[in-house]
């Protein structure tokens, strides 16, 4: 292993797709922290960590986790003489701070996870750090490390800005190569005795956009339940075959509430009584443009009635691959132990069993995550 590696740490790195972009540039993962073991496993599938120790299951909040940490951070140096740490990157929930969460209640101590990347980057300081978060990140209250409430980049400010240049930008990444909408906080640190780079130099470069014909449209049609032979992720979960009816004459642009025929709104019937859906917003049921950027993804982007889940030809919700490659993921990107064409050369009756059990954890996953693409860049 060469001495003069390039590291990173990874805290809230879910499935570990935003930081593969950081992998495709021959960083070394030192520690990648993720409370949930099952996207973890992606982590592991995918090779992320040098060494096992560094897949950290825990909560960034306890001290065992932190102390986690420091000893593989510890165990680095140890190893590779002189290391010192280069990223650290921190993409906390953001529940509270979205606006697509309509069910917000006190998520005070969930926005003060900011706070304890805060303390690591202060503690294990960096060369460059990276936060990246929803639009409303900067202006959310949290608990800052003397425990008042304040503004997010207040608490930044307070605590990095003396040892960092630090650069907050607002930015949909679209714009920057993303394949899809997706308009997000980014904040860089850069380490002020790193005189010759900026935050700016960091940042990812301005790309033209693509359309959702140019990011999908190689891939093959799909009927109602059918898998592609040849790409098992190129498949969708079903629903009662009755809501086709709901989507099947729409055009480009029109939601289900759009229908003219009252039988085709969307409805569903309790005690015998046909109860018709809310429109509580205009992108649910809808069916998206070839032509235009494809929108942002979701965590629930299996279902019809979720936010603009419908592909712009077929009667079906986006296959798995499909919000795959608008999320920027590179197809050799595994989200199984076993590689695609090992999944491909399975039977009807496995391949049905494999994505019964998978595909939801898959689809959360890709929607929780940042865009490759955005990581890749900040890495190269």
């Amino acid at each position: 292993m060469k001495q003069n590696l390039l590291t990173y740490i990874s805290l809230f790195s879910g499935a570990g797709i935003g930081c593969y972009g950081f992998k495709q540039e021959n960083f070394y993962c030192l520690a990648s922290v993720e409370i949930l073991d099952k996207r973890l496993q992606f982590q592991r599938f995918n090779e992320k960590c040098t060494y096992p120790n560094g897949y950290i299951k825990g909560d960034v909040c306890k001290e065992e986790v932190k102390d986690q940490i420091r000893g593989q951070i510890a165990f680095w140096k140890k190893e590779y003489k002189k290391l010192e740490l280069d990223v650290l990157i921190a993409t906390p929930p953001c529940q509270g701070m979205s606006l697509a969460n309509h069910k917000k209640k006190d998520e005070l101590g969930r926005n003060s996870l900011v706070t304890e990347s805060i303390k690591l980057t202060k503690e294990l300081n960096p060369k460059f750090f990276i936060f990246e978060n929803v639009r409303a990140f900067l202006t959310t209250i949290c608990t800052d490390i003397d425990g008042n409430d304040k503004s997010i980049k207040q608490a930044i400010e307070l605590n990095l800005a003396g040892n960092y240049n630090i650069s907050y930008q607002i930015i949909n990444f679209k714009d920057y190569g993303s394949p899809s909408s997706r308009t997000r906080t980014l904040v860089i640190g850069v380490r002020k005795n790193i005189g010759e780079i900026t935050p700016l130099d960091i940042f990812p470069d301005l790309k033209p956009e693509k359309t959702l014909r140019q990011t999908i449209g190689h891939l093959p049609s799909l009927d109602w339940g059918e898998i592609d032979e040849n790409d098992i992720y190129h498949s969708f979960k079903t629903y009662n075959s009755e809501m086709l009816k709901w989507i099947k004459d729409l055009k480009e642009g029109e939601s289900a509430f759009d229908n003219k025929n009252v039988e085709n709104l969307p409805q569903r019937k309790k005690d015998g009584l046909i109860i018709y859906n809310a429109n509580k917003n205009g992108d649910k049921y809808k069916r998206q443009y070839w032509d235009k950027v494809a929108p942002c993804i979701h965590t629930r982007n299996d279902i019809l009635s979720s936010q603009n889940t419908i592909h712009p030809v077929d009667n079906r919700v986006f296959s798995i691959r499909e919000v795959a490659l608008v999320m920027s993921i590179p197809e050799k990107f595994k989200f199984a132990e076993l590689d695609v064409q090992k999944l491909n050369a399975l039977s009807l009756a496995e391949k049905r069993h494999f994505l019964k059990k998978s595909e939801m954890n898959i689809r959360h996953s890709i929607g929780e995550a940042v865009p490759t693409i955005i990581f890749h860049q900040i890495a190269a």
